[in-house]
């Protein structure tokens, strides 16, 4: 039988679980624990590896959710979501309870199926997607709901998003031409264009007055944001007054917002255990958490998703 063809497949997984939790309906284990975002990333997994075939997955996470050179740079950076600021621990993030009580049972099952999670000590999980997207070595899906994650998109390196905005079961297929489609601006542009249009989930506040299209048709003109800082301070560009005004105004926030906007991707990251597995690593251990959660479902449907042939 010849081996299938190598496929990475990357989760944003806290991206994953928050649809999951707001998507499936409530429903409590056996001992009263909420478990719907559990049972509903478990078969987001199912459907995916199913679907795509991956030879190897990582569950990307969120070691710090709100990186604080990020915060330093930026000070509005995530602010709105910060419910207690912690000193010397990431800040925390506000999650209702009946999810947050389920993100260690998240981690639970994932080791016991063997499934690789990765995260990365002041980063985020874009920053650990961005890695070993980067030079992977074989086609990758960037499974995720954050659009400040196709600037990744690459067509000559086979990298693409699942952009699952409306739902694991009516994900979109993100490709350059997409992004052109959609925001006149081609993949490689897209960090500059959020950097231009802000992003107010993320605390982004952008250039004044510069929305999508005068960002696009900036881009277009320019190339890339450092193209169009330079048009601004050149008389001779033909650069319009109002987009010429509002750059150099925004020349503080410009400074630094593209060290925030861009993901990271030369961090040092194990990449020696990435396969995906074909059975779970610890059965016993496993089974007692399906029990304990009541599981059986979800965790037989993963099963038998990995056992592929």
């Amino acid at each position: 039988m010849t081996a299938p063809a190598p496929r990475l497949m990357l989760l944003d997984t806290a991206s994953m679980y928050f649809r999951a939790f707001f998507g499936v309906p409530d429903i409590a284990g056996p001992d009263g624990t909420p478990v719907n975002a559990v049972r509903g990333l478990l078969d987001f997994v199912s459907r995916l590896v199913t679907d795509y075939q991956p030879t190897h997955l990582v569950c990307c996470w969120d070691d710090d959710w709100r990186p604080q050179w990020r915060v330093d740079l930026l000070p509005t950076y995530k602010a709105h979501r910060v419910v207690e600021e912690v000193e010397t621990a990431p800040d925390v993030e506000e999650v209702p309870d009946p999810l947050g009580v389920q993100v260690p049972i998240i981690q639970q099952v994932l080791a016991a199926f063997g499934i690789t999670v990765i995260g990365a000590p002041g980063y985020e999980a874009d920053d650990v997607i961005g890695t070993l997207a980067t030079g992977a070595g074989m086609p990758v899906d960037v499974v995720t709901g954050d659009r400040d994650l196709f600037q990744l998109v690459d067509d000559d390196a086979e990298v693409r998003v699942l952009y699952i905005a409306r739902g694991v079961g009516r994900h979109e297929r993100v490709d350059d031409a997409w992004v052109v489609a959609k925001y006149d601006v081609h993949a490689r542009q897209y960090a500059d264009f959020a950097t231009l249009r802000g992003d107010a989930s993320d605390g982004l506040p952008g250039v004044s007055g510069v929305g999508d299209k005068t960002a696009a048709s900036l881009l277009g003109r320019h190339g890339d944001l450092a193209g169009i800082v330079a048009a601004a301070h050149d008389p001779d560009s033909g650069m319009a007054a109002g987009p010429r005004r509002k750059v150099k105004d925004a020349a503080d926030y410009l400074a630094v917002a593209p060290r925030v906007v861009a993901v990271a991707r030369e961090l040092d990251l194990d990449r020696s255990h990435l396969e995906l597995p074909r059975s779970p690593a610890d059965p016993d251990r496993l089974a007692a958490l399906s029990e304990q959660y009541g599981l059986d479902s979800p965790v037989a449907r993963l099963t038998a998703a990995l056992a592929r042939d």
